[in-house]
């Protein structure tokens, strides 16, 4: 049996912790021993994990701040556990990781996995640039980095992340889970008031600023005015009826009665299967989105950016826009939502790509094969 300490930033709603999440569920329990150690708190996902049977372990740090008291823990964790592979996930986890598995000397090898992209003057947080531009000098310390694209991989590169480590590995759905469901939909639907004549539109993201609400609302706003049987939902951290800024956005876009903000939610199968369109509008900083492979597992086309793996893992099945071109955006909304056959063919046809190209079973297979060379 061999152990794996993985170290991450956080277990809130978000895509790295999904994948970790199922990963944890699928990796062979007779070859691999999981800790899942969070370095702030246990979000939506700690418990999730714990109930698989992996133990999970928070530190308690604020975000963004690591602590000494916090970084000393995970020192004598890791020299308590000895682990055969230490897995680092998002920036300050992997840095804490490295930092950390030197300080406790553990000759076990120390394995990064980077979950974004890269945009020259997105307007990140300056603590967040200077995490990424820290990882560049200490990646050669690495055994190996994981990438969930290949863009993003070449973005690392290019600042200086080590090349010689570089593993690419996507993200992986489970088919079973997110699928088309009339049941559901009809269920949904309802709960939210919305009838068989509307085409529903599905915008799912925390809020932050990389995310693009502004331009989605934008957009929206076009394209409702073009087609009245257009409806929106927004999912996410945050985006909820207390964001007083999105609230003041939808009034003064029009919009207050055609868009919902549904707040942070833990069925997003259900979501998924009310939906007619899927949309992602970020500006920059996507990997792979979960999103787009959720709601493709589910039959439903999707509009989005040029972010990340985003155009890749779309292809053919739905519509592809540069990020800001709100007018682009609004198009592609309005060209969906009026052909319901359309929607239906992109649909199958995004369905089989997941099932295809990115299956949970084969991306844990491909887990399992990488651990494998470190053990």
């Amino acid at each position: 049996m061999r152990k794996i300490v993985h170290v991450i930033t956080g277990l809130t709603a978000g895509g790295a912790e999904m994948v970790l999440y199922r990963l944890a569920a699928r990796l062979d329990p007779l070859l691999y021993e999981s800790l899942v150690v969070s370095l702030t708190g246990e979000g939506i996902y700690g418990a999730p994990i714990a109930a698989l049977g992996v133990p999970v372990i928070c530190l308690g740090m604020a975000n963004g701040r690591p602590s000494i008291a916090g970084l000393a823990r995970l020192v004598k964790l890791l020299r308590a556990h000895r682990p055969a592979v230490v897995q680092g996930w998002m920036y300050h986890g992997n840095l804490a990781a490295t930092l950390a598995a030197a300080t406790a000397r553990l000759r076990a090898p120390v394995l990064w996995n980077v979950r974004a992209s890269i945009h020259a003057g997105a307007g990140g947080k300056r603590s967040t640039e200077m995490v990424i531009r820290g990882g560049a000098r200490l990646s050669r310390r690495t055994s190996g980095i994981i990438y969930n694209s290949s863009v993003s991989a070449a973005q690392h590169e290019a600042i200086g992340y080590a090349a010689e480590r570089t593993e690419v590995i996507p993200n992986g759905f489970d088919c079973t889970e997110f699928r088309p469901d009339a049941v559901v939909r009809r269920a949904v639907r309802e709960e939210l008031g919305v009838d068989d004549e509307h085409v529903l539109v599905g915008c799912f993201g925390r809020d932050h600023p990389m995310k693009d609400h502004a331009a989605f609302v934008q957009a929206a706003s076009l394209a409702v005015a073009r087609n009245p049987r257009l409806r929106f939902v927004i999912a996410g951290e945050h985006m909820d009826a207390g964001n007083t800024r999105m609230v003041a956005m939808l009034r003064e876009h029009g919009l207050a009665s055609h868009l919902q903000l549904l707040g942070e939610r833990t069925d997003m199968p259900r979501l998924n299967a009310a939906l007619d369109i899927a949309c992602l509008s970020s500006a920059w900083g996507e990997g792979f989105p979960n999103v787009l492979g959720e709601a493709m597992a589910t039959g439903v086309p999707c509009v989005t950016t040029d972010t990340g793996e985003s155009g890749v893992i779309v292809g053919a099945t739905g519509r592809v826009v540069a990020p800001r071109d709100v007018a682009a955006l609004a198009d592609a909304l309005v060209e969906l939502g009026g052909d319901a056959a359309l929607r239906a063919s992109l649909g199958h046809a995004a369905r089989e790509r997941i099932l295809d190209a990115y299956s949970i079973d084969a991306v844990t297979a491909a887990y399992g094969r990488y651990y494998s060379r470190w053990t």
